[in-house]
C-alpha cells in the first residue's frame, strides 16, 4: 500500500464487501466507513475500478500477513516439516485463523473474485494474487515429500478453498482446530505417500 490513508481507504472496503455486498461499495460508503471526509477516497482511487484494484491489493496483503503469521520466523518450514504432523498443525492454525479472526477477509475476497470474472483487468490483478498462493502451495507439500508438488499444489488449494467457502458461505459448520489438523494430517499422507 503507498500510503497509510490508502490502507485506510482499502480496509473501510473491504469492510463494506464482507458487511454489505459488491453493490454496498461506494466511494461515499467508504468516506463514511472510514471516517473521513467526502471525495477522500476518490483521491486515492478515481474510479470504481481502481478502488477495487486498490482494495484487491489489500486485502492481498491482509491475506498474506494472515499466512506468514502462521510460519516460522525465518520464512521456512517449521521444525520437522518434513514430518506430516508440524505442517498440519500449521495448516490447520492458518486456515482456522481465515475462517474466525479474519473471517470479514475471505468473505471480502468472495466477493473480488467474482468481479474479477467479470473484469479482466481485475481478473489480472487477482491471478497473480493467487499464484503467489499456489506456490507457497507447492513450497509446503515440497518439504512434505510430495513427489508430484505441483500437481499436488493445485490439489491443496482447491481442498483449501472448499473448506472456505464451506464454512463462510456454504452450509458446513466451522472446523475445529482438531477436526483442520486431522484433514490436513490425512491430506499430506496421501500426497506423500506416508
Amino acid at each position: 500500500m503507498s500510503s497509510q490513508r490508502a490502507a485506510v481507504v482499502a480496509d473501510a472496503a473491504i469492510a463494506i464487501l464482507a458487511e454489505r455486498g459488491m453493490r454496498g461499495l461506494t466511494h461515499r460508503a467508504v468516506d463514511e466507513a472510514a471516517g473521513l471526509p467526502p471525495g477522500s477516497t476518490s483521491n486515492h482511487a478515481r474510479t470504481r475500478a481502481a478502488l477495487l484494484e486498490l482494495t484487491l491489493a489489500r486485502l492481498a496483503e491482509r491475506e498474506e500477513a494472515v499466512f506468514a503469521a502462521a510460519t516460522p520466523p525465518d520464512g521456512g518450514m517449521p521444525e520437522g516439516a518434513g514430518e506430516v504432523a508440524p505442517l498440519a498443525d500449521l495448516l490447520a492454525r492458518t486456515i482456522h485463523a481465515a475462517i474466525t479472526v479474519h473471517r470479514e477477509t475471505t468473505i471480502a475476497r468472495y466477493e473480488l473474485a467474482l468481479e474479477a470474472s467479470r473484469r479482466p483487468e481485475l481478473r489480472t490483478i487477482y491471478d497473480e494474487v493467487g499464484r503467489r498462493f499456489r506456490e507457497q502451495a507447492v513450497a509446503v507439500l515440497a518439504a512434505a515429500g510430495s513427489p508430484d508438488p505441483v500437481r499436488h499444489g493445485r490439489q491443496m488449494v482447491a481442498y483449501v478453498e472448499g473448506m472456505l467457502f464451506d464454512a463462510i458461505v456454504g452450509a458446513g459448520d466451522v472446523p475445529d482446530l482438531d477436526e483442520l489438523g486431522a484433514a490436513f494430517r490425512e491430506l499430506l499422507r496421501v500426497v506423500s505417500g506416508r
